[in-house]
């Protein structure tokens, strides 16, 4: 499974589910017309997607531990083609929704799969950068998916991006077919012991702060653009200009965590910085009313802390769960999702309520518990090492 080959692919086909994620934000209206129902009722296909996601994960982390990781890679690509191309052939809203429920289960069995893959093949000390440069394809998925379902929507209907994903999902299944060799499992088949890393208090404590700053950051962002609007006036287009500025920050962190990771000598260390720098952009940005320029800065600032988080804390997870990383990154995933879904009706009511400082107390919360949980881990950890050294 060379890596040079492997983690192209690889970010190839998380490429496509946070395209396939974030791409309704540019076709609401155009779907609501075409299944005749209201747009605020057509976001449910994203709300469906993202709650269906959350649940399978953690089923499907399980069963990838203990199965061929690349046949569940290359049937997750089918079925979320398979899905994509069923949903134009939609005849109403309902049976839209049920599909887009199906593209969730795709996209909940390829993540974690994509992810304990490079934890498979990439040597300990290199999984953070490998992991980094997984992420920013699907970065560049949540980027550019909105950009081009709108224009291809635009120009040929609102079909037209669904096949486009459709196609390239059956490219990236041809080329995973060569590209990606077969892991056989250290466990074939479930056994009593396959939670037994509930047992390991600094893994657990590692996933709680994961999915409490992961989610509260996401929920801050999608609050971002509205804040962005009544401060500065602006325009659909100009916050949705204004917002892409995130997912450049979130590329420059993927990119750059195998640097940040040399140069403060660990994962650990990147991500205490990354949490600092994410406390404090957010907190800016929220709290201060800053001119454009400023909160444009903050969010860029935003984005990077959270694309070496990301990164480094699931290297991190990878490395400490053992035969079980599967289980533990898809369980990772849904604790995000069930966050956000928490965080983020709170704070967009404390922001109704009393404007963007009001909300911050909901999303900075998450994230100080977060930093107190790593902070706790990195002291017993150092003491351990202190102890074992005696």
């Amino acid at each position: 499974m060379p890596p040079r080959f492997l983690l192209p692919v690889l970010a190839l086909a998380v490429f496509f589910v946070g395209a396939s994620e974030f791409m309704l934000s540019a076709m609401l209206a155009p779907l609501a017309r075409a299944f005749a129902v209201s747009p605020a009722r057509a976001a449910w296909l994203v709300s469906s997607y993202a709650l269906t996601y959350a649940l399978a994960a953690p089923v499907f982390g399980y069963l990838s531990d203990r199965m061929d990781r690349r046949r569940w890679l290359l049937a997750s690509l089918l079925l979320l083609a398979a899905d994509h191309l069923a949903l134009t052939l939609a005849p109403n809203f309902g049976v839209a929704l049920g599909l887009r429920m199906l593209g969730g289960l795709a996209s909940a069995a390829l993540i974690p799969t994509a992810f304990a893959l490079v934890a498979d093949a990439i040597p300990a000390r290199r999984q953070s950068a490998a992991m980094g440069a997984v992420m920013a394809g699907m970065t560049f998925g949540i980027v550019a998916g909105p950009v081009l379902a709108g224009v291809l929507a635009q120009g040929l209907g609102w079909r037209a991006p669904f096949w486009a994903m459709a196609a390239g999902c059956v490219l990236t299944f041809g080329v995973a077919c060569a590209a990606v060799s077969s892991s056989p499992r250290a466990f074939p088949v479930p056994n009593p012991g396959a939670f037994r890393w509930l047992g390991q208090g600094e893994l657990v404590r590692l996933l709680l702060a994961k999915g409490l700053w992961n989610g509260a950051a996401v929920a801050g962002f999608l609050l971002a653009g509205e804040v962005l609007r009544l401060r500065h006036g602006l325009d659909v287009a100009g916050v949705g200009l204004s917002v892409s500025v995130f997912g450049g920050g979130l590329l420059l962190g993927n990119l750059g965590i195998g640097a940040l990771r040399r140069r403060l000598s660990g994962d650990e260390a990147a991500l205490m910085v990354a949490l600092w720098l994410l406390l404090l952009a957010m907190g800016m940005f929220m709290a201060a009313p800053l001119p454009l320029p400023a909160g444009l800065a903050c969010l860029i600032l935003w984005g990077c802390a959270l694309g070496v988080a990301a990164p480094a804390s699931t290297a991190l997870l990878a490395r400490h769960s053992g035969p079980d990383k599967g289980q533990v990154l898809a369980i990772s995933e849904s604790l995000n999702n069930a966050v956000l879904l928490i965080a983020l009706p709170m704070a967009a009511a404390q922001w109704e309520a009393s404007g963007a400082s009001g909300a911050l107390p909901v999303l900075g919360l998450p994230l100080v518990a977060a930093l107190g949980m790593m902070w706790v881990r990195g002291r017993r950890a150092n003491r351990g090492e202190n102890e074992g050294g005696r």
